[in-house]
């Protein structure tokens, strides 16, 4: 299988799908890697170490689109990416194409990715089971963008996050809040820590508790009915405007009492729970910061103004889109071991096999021949569910 590597489109965009130490984990199953020159730039890696890796570089991005099997992307066409769109036409049948799609949230550029024929797998569909860990690249990003949140809240915030004591007196620790515990949360919390910073973190699931007692955070108690926090999947479940209503209500004191608030909080497909109001913004300190971080999905803070940093009643509010993508090398490193596991996956002797009794492969395939065959992302489209299985097991193949 010849898996293709091109530079991704967004405006931007440093990422790559692959890094050259990815590339030996795919040439040892029997596939080739095509890369597009200067794909790996961004992220700091030359032409020359791909090859030194193992990789073939393409003479541009129609010849890898051309001759690849397959196409690996961090960010594919999507209501995120619309410069992707760009790539439609070179896609065909019998393609597949790997990467974040947003499905659930962009259905209809799900839509035109099914017209071309390509069979498309959304990386943000990943079940949360065990033998699912090394390909879950949503986690492996949440980790960087857990990160940098907090060193833009460090760099942001008109005081230290330490506690000193010098001879000129004695600083207090900065209060640090996060909200959402789930892997951006945790390392938003680890990462807040080791600066010194005074850690508290709230989470809707009763099970994240521990979680945040084990990375040395407070975890906040709130007197809510949490049965219904977590679907099977295990990610967090929308609840009703009433449930958010009573949550701020009970939040707003710890937030008011912050310097630093970090919010985590999102729904696969839904836009991003308002945690955080206008008027809890202005009950906090001036000199406050809050670092949005569901700003992609339209933001935790009422006032965020997702891509932008603004500052109200003193209190600066960022809200940075694609969070991770401001770590690059790092990013990209992550991301590509999840991607070569999960075509690895996919292939069995150097060939492609799509077997559809595979619950990674089922819940991650969003399209093929021609149609939506993923029975969320039709019924976010309007479209019956599927009638029978929309593959065949160890079918399809090149």
């Amino acid at each position: 299988m010849i898996i293709g590597v091109v530079k991704e489109t967004r405006p931007g965009e440093q990422r790559v799908a692959l890094v050259p130490a990815t590339v030996p984990l795919l040439t040892k199953a029997g596939h080739q890697v095509l890369l597009e020159p200067g794909a790996g730039a961004g992220a700091g890696h030359s032409d020359a170490r791909y090859a030194e890796h193992g990789a073939q570089l393409a003479s541009g991005r129609d010849d890898v689109f051309a001759r690849a099997d397959a196409m690996v992307q961090v960010l594919c066409y999507s209501g995120a990416n619309t410069a992707g769109r760009a790539d439609l036409p070179a896609l065909r049948r019998g393609q597949v194409l790997v990467g974040l799609l947003d499905p659930l949230a962009s259905p209809e550029t799900v839509k035109e990715i099914a017209a071309t024929g390509a069979s498309a797998f959304a990386m943000e569909l990943m079940p949360r089971i065990t033998r699912a860990q090394s390909m879950d690249a949503l986690s492996a990003l949440a980790t960087v963008s857990g990160y940098k949140a907090v060193l833009l809240a460090a760099a942001a915030l008109p005081k230290m996050l330490p506690m000193l004591t010098t001879a000129a007196g004695t600083i207090t620790p900065a209060r640090v809040f996060v909200i959402g515990a789930g892997v951006m949360g945790l390392q938003a919390i680890a990462t807040a820590r080791r600066l010194g910073g005074t850690v508290s973190a709230y989470d809707v699931r009763p099970a994240a508790r521990d979680d945040v007692l084990s990375v040395g955070a407070r975890f906040v108690e709130l007197p809510l009915d949490t049965a219904a926090a977590q679907d099977a999947r295990g990610y967090a479940a929308a609840q009703d405007e009433a449930f958010y209503r009573r949550q701020r209500e009970l939040l707003a004191q710890t937030v008011a009492d912050s310097d630093v608030v970090i919010t985590t909080a999102a729904v696969p497909g839904k836009r991003a729970p308002v945690l955080v109001t206008a008027e809890m913004v202005a009950g906090m300190a001036p000199g406050s910061v809050i670092v949005d971080g569901g700003a992609d999905h339209g933001g935790n803070c009422e006032l965020s103004r997702p891509g932008e940093t603004t500052v109200a009643q003193g209190v600066t509010i960022m809200a940075p889109l694609q969070l991770a993508a401001s770590v690059p090398a790092h990013a990209s490193q992550l991301y590509g071991r999840t991607a070569a596991a999960f075509l690895l996956h996919l292939s069995r002797d150097g060939m492609l096999r799509i077997d559809a009794e595979d619950e990674i492969t089922r819940e991650t395939l969003v399209t093929k021949d021609g149609d939506v065959v993923h029975s969320r992302v039709r019924a976010a489209l309007g479209l019956p569910a599927p009638a029978a299985a929309p593959i065949a097991a160890n079918g399809g193949g090149s």
